[in-house]
């Protein structure tokens, strides 16, 4: 049986102004799992209205009461990590450790915004005034947007609202079609349970037909003062520029073309460990995920033939059985466009050292491909894969890997693998990334660190300090302590 589920607005479920819901698909078995309210714009503006309403005493709200709802949160989302592994699999085709993962992290999540809310926000500033006392200050900025995306669905739900919400603001979220539920609904339920009053967290589920139109009343509306997505370039493109049209800041983190530099002097089956990991964990779809393993070409044949053997070895399947490591992609659409990347290299020449790129039943699933021999000629060369992909090139020299690796519009994270740390820092230092780990693979997430890119990647950082700036405004405040100002008319 499916579940039901209306939108969060003011803290009461609520079905969609239109009596209209949209079905939410499990990837593996095609079976409906959850309907879900579909949201219009009036229903946005009724959230907007919850929100707003309630921004006033939420930012007044005493440190030590908004430290103990993240706390209780913290605590009620590590309960619900064997609910998170269940509602993954079937929402999103995510596999057990990846989705235990997401519970964990996001749990951390919300224990870092607890830190966050009695972190000192301001300081004393150098003034010329005579017997005034000058001071820089972070407020709340009022009503937030958050859009969050359904691959890592708790981790990016809860990214979206938690910091935001620490600092005093109140959000309205738009969780992905495709995991209304884990990104979005789960977590208000964590939030709500945690004791968040109502109207700081609104939420509001919609029909992917009506997504553009529902985002658009979002980001529009005069009181909501900041926008946060986390979701492809194309579409974050298209948010910055409305964001920009009515002039509120955005934060957006896109997309990734990732490398990982193997260098000459690397540990190969290190690399080889680091390569599998850092591809096709979640089939792919992470988008720190690697695209690109650029190999020394002194390494390449052991590195290649070991990559590959590991990959075609790696179990395929049911994302609900424990013992599998690459589910579904998100759906057959999702599918279809990675399966076009991989037809069109090898109708060009390049070669499947794993894998085939066909499509199985039941429509969603790829068995993971290492492709060789790929040319700038071909598509997946620039393209972002977000699929069970990936491309081995071969250089010559650690200059050649790093112009390489730059050699993209994108710039998220990257991975460089050494076994000499001072090689490893001075190819790092010139990679274009937002963020980058020596002797890692790109996938790395810990929720007080800067989190974002460079380039195509977006703009701004989630996590740390960083984060809560970004969720506040910088305010000047002076006070006369003594004395009157002289005024010259």
């Amino acid at each position: 049986m499916s579940l039901s589920r209306g939108l969060i607005i003011n803290g009461q479920e609520v079905p969609a102004s239109s009596g209209r819901t949209a079905t939410d698909i499990n990837p593996w078995t095609g079976a409906v799992c959850a309907e879900v309210a579909a949201g219009t714009p009036d229903d946005v503006r009724r959230a907007v209205d919850a929100a707003d309403a309630a921004f006033g005493t939420w930012a007044a709200t005493r440190p030590a009461e908004r430290r103990r709802i993240f706390l209780r949160a913290a605590q009620l989302m590590a309960d619900r990590s064997d609910e998170v592994v269940r509602l993954m699999a079937s929402e999103v085709g995510g596999v057990a450790p990846w989705a235990g993962f997401n519970a964990h992290l996001a749990a951390d999540m919300l224990l870092e915004a607890a830190a966050e809310v009695s972190r000192p926000t301001g300081r004393i500033l150098a003034t010329d005034a005579d017997g005034v006392h000058s001071t820089q200050v972070r407020v709340p900025k009022g009503v937030i947007a958050a859009i969050s995306p359904w691959n890592a669905p708790v981790i990016l739900g809860v990214r979206a609202v938690a910091l935001p919400i620490a600092m005093g603001n109140t959000v309205v979220m738009k969780p992905s079609e495709d995991a209304p539920i884990a990104c979005g609904l789960l977590i208000s339920d964590v939030l709500h349970e945690a004791g968040l009053p109502a109207g700081v967290l609104n939420v509001v589920t919609n029909d992917r037909a009506d997504a553009a139109d529902v985002v658009s009343v979002l980001i529009a509306d005069p009181r909501v003062r900041m926008v946060n997505f986390t979701g492809s370039t194309e579409t974050g493109r298209a948010i910055g520029v409305q964001a920009a049209q009515h002039i509120k800041p955005a934060l957006l983190e896109l997309g990734g073309k990732n490398p990982l530099l193997v260098l000459e002097d690397a540990d190969v089956d290190y690399a080889v460990d680091a390569a599998v990991f850092g591809s096709f964990m979640n089939a792919g779809q992470i988008c720190m995920c690697v695209d690109r393993v650029v190999v020394h070409r002194s390494l390449a044949d052991e590195f290649t033939a070991k990559f590959a053997a590991r990959v075609r070895a790696l179990p395929c399947g049911d994302p609900s059985d424990p013992g599998t490591a690459i589910g579904p992609v998100v759906n057959e659409a999702a599918a279809r466009r990675v399966a076009s990347l991989i037809r069109d290299a090898v109708s060009q020449g390049a070669e499947l050292a794993a894998g085939t790129g066909e499509i199985e039943e039941p429509g969603t699933l790829i068995r993971p491909v290492v492709l060789t021999g790929v040319t700038k000629d071909m598509k997946i060369y620039y393209d972002e894969v977000f699929g069970p992909a990936a491309v081995v090139h071969v250089v010559d020299s650690t200059d050649e890997a790093v112009a390489l690796a730059n050699d993209t519009p994108y710039g998220l994270t990257a991975g460089v693998i050494t076994e000499n740390l001072a090689h490893g820092l001075e190819a790092a230092g010139r990679l274009r990334t937002g963020i980058v780990h020596v002797n890692d693979q790109s996938i790395a997430d810990e929720p007080q660190a800067p989190f974002g890119g460079v380039k195509g990647s977006g703009y701004g950082r989630f996590g740390g300090q960083p984060g809560a700036e970004a969720f506040t405004d910088t305010r000047w405040v002076t006070a006369r302590a003594r004395g009157h100002a002289r005024f010259p008319i």
